[in-house]
């Protein structure tokens, strides 16, 4: 009666597990730290912080050249095709372009930090953690490249484990030491530093020893033109890259030169919060490149077309909860998570929640349009979505603040997503939206902010009550999707392989939604 998951809706299912529960770990664990920063020190110092970090991040972009999603592609084309040699071609061509770039843009960045510092952030004491940072620029780019080598095996496990778990747990750890010895505030980077290089090296251990073709592409002479084709198929990727590091980080160095440190902390408190709404698709995007890839050189289209309807509305079932939490709430959340000097930043954090969901309705069409070989048409669209957030953020900014920048990067991320959308569509006739997922969600946030009306009219939400509300908008999304009769055969496909997996006997829910299908 029931049908079993697609190999690739495993995969999917699978992958994205893995890299969610990796994700959400390594947000949990950089959130703890980013508290003991910014409790740690000054609303300045937490700012000056925050910049340096957007600097070293946008550095590592830069020095990826885009070969974190290219070669990711590319090893997941050829070994479909079952050419080994361009597959150790392309492991070769990945490290040593990767390695040298980001050698060259690391002391760019040394030698640069001053002019950086003060004609960009007008903050002299941004100098030396840029400085600083520079030195981790190579770790960086090397363990992103390293992990979407793996990527386009089907093996997500190296990027839940090293760059999300380990990178994220070892900074906390190690920020114990300046705190409990109360050093200098720049001891902060010093730290941030060691836990790149300590990462890096246990992931390069680990990469020798599970990556075979790694020890095979010395001197392989497919390695040539295939370096060639990635980098041309790589560099439209690298600019999206930048384009997406503009859209993730303008805010904030908007902010910081239009305002001061201590306003790009409090942005600072809401971004990251609302980043929890959009974890799971970065997650999942990690694994559909190459499951998409495999699809589409099979000419497997009405499955990818299915696949790509199907994961939205996990995607959207997922996060609707987090959603509602943060934008009905935001208030509450900001104070549990920062203290009350950041509650001023609640009407960023409703925007920008309101933005990461929209986001997540659109599915993962950016991957989509990478494993059908169309990187020059997500470059044009990620130039545009830019483009309108650098000109909203100035327009914007000076009047509005906080609130300002959120605006700005709704309207630049809702562009970034209807232009791909769109080109899906009318090129492919794939589509993200479908009814089994509208009819639960609008009747889910109509109950969702009925409640709310009923709640704030007779007590006042506490902390502890956001777990409680939490779980309260997953009962209210389940008993909407019972009640529009909108599940699909997939949903309890995967419920099968939940059950298979977990050894629960989920039988008598397995009754009661036969009745609905």
């Amino acid at each position: 009666m029931f049908e079993p998951l697609s190999e690739p809706l495993k995969k999917i299912a699978r992958g994205a597990t893995i890299l969610m529960v990796g994700m959400f770990l390594g947000l949990l664990l950089q959130f703890i730290a980013r508290l003991i920063v910014a409790r740690y020190a000054l609303e300045t110092d937490y700012g000056i912080f925050s910049l340096a970090l957007v600097v070293l991040t946008f550095a590592m972009m830069l020095a990826s050249l885009g070969l974190h999603v290219g070669a990711t592609r590319y090893i997941a084309h050829f070994r479909a095709m079952g050419d080994a040699a361009k597959v150790r071609g392309t492991i070769s061509g990945s490290l040593l372009m990767a390695a040298t770039a980001s050698v060259v843009i690391g002391v760019a960045l040394f030698f640069g930090a001053e002019a950086i510092a003060l004609n960009i952030f007008h903050t002299p004491d941004l100098i030396p953690g840029l400085k600083i940072f520079s030195i981790g620029v190579p770790f960086f780019t090397l363990i992103n490249v390293l992990v979407a080598l793996f990527r386009g095996f089907d093996r997500v496990e190296p990027q839940a484990y090293f760059q999300f778990i380990l990178l994220n747990t070892l900074f906390p750890l190690l920020l114990a030491m300046p705190v409990f010895l109360k050093l200098p505030f720049v001891s902060v980077f010093y730290v941030y530093l060691a836990t790149l290089v300590l990462t890096f090296i246990a992931l390069s251990i680990y990469t020798v020893k599970k990556l075979p073709p790694l020890t095979a592409f010395a001197g392989d002479k497919a390695g040539i033109p295939v370096t060639k084709e990635l980098l041309l198929f790589s560099l439209p990727l690298f600019g999206n890259s930048i384009c997406a590091m503009v859209m993730t980080w303008t805010d904030s160095l908007m902010l910081g030169y239009f305002k001061t440190p201590d306003v790009v902390g409090l942005y600072n408190s809401a971004y990251p919060s609302a980043q929890f709404i959009v974890q799971p698709l970065a997650a999942l995007a990690l694994i559909y490149v190459p499951v998409a890839t495999a699809l589409y050189s099979q000419n497997l289209m009405a499955e990818l077309r299915r696949n790509y309807a199907v994961v939205t509305k996990w995607l959207v079932s997922l996060t609707l909860p987090i959603f509602l939490v943060l934008c009905l709430f935001p208030e509450v959340t900001l104070n549990l998570f920062f203290g009350s000097e950041y509650v001023a930043a609640a009407p960023a954090l409703r925007l920008l929640a309101f933005g990461f969901m929209l986001n997540n309705l659109f599915g993962p069409n950016g991957p989509m349009l990478v494993a059908m070989g169309k990187p020059m048409f997500l470059l044009w669209a990620g130039l545009a979505a830019a483009g309108a957030n650098v000109i909203l953020n100035i327009a914007l900014i000076p009047p509005l603040g906080i609130v300002g920048a959120a605006v700005a990067s709704v309207a630049a991320m809702t562009l970034g997503n209807v232009v791909p959308v769109a080109k899906l569509y009318f090129s492919y006739r794939a589509q993200p939206l479908s009814k089994n997922l509208l009819k639960p969600l609008v009747l889910s946030i109509g109950l969702a902010f009925l409640f709310q009306l009923i709640i704030n009219s007779f007590i006042t939400v506490t902390w502890w009550m956001l777990l409680l509300l939490f779980i309260l908008y997953y009962a209210i999304y389940g008993i909407a999707t019972v009640l529009t009769r909108s599940f699909d055969r997939e949903d309890i496909a995967l419920l099968l392989q939940i059950e298979k997996r977990s050894g629960i006997n989920v039988t008598p829910i397995k009754k009661v939604l036969s009745k609905f299908l």
